[in-house]
């Protein structure tokens, strides 16, 4: 089943994206590289707990 997740900027720790992650595909957290308006580069994004 998909769930609906938030992604967090490593380094501005803000909020930007939304996405969904299959609970069963994805055990560990999901980090994908985005780009962040607030540090307007390319920065690692955390799922948020």
């Amino acid at each position: 089943m998909r769930e609906k997740v938030i992604l967090v900027c490593e380094r501005c720790l803000s909020r930007n994206y939304s996405t969904y992650k299959n609970k069963n595909t994805y055990l560990k957290r999901l980090e994908i590289k985005k780009f962040c308006p607030k540090c307007n580069m390319h920065t690692l994004h955390k799922e948020s707990k």
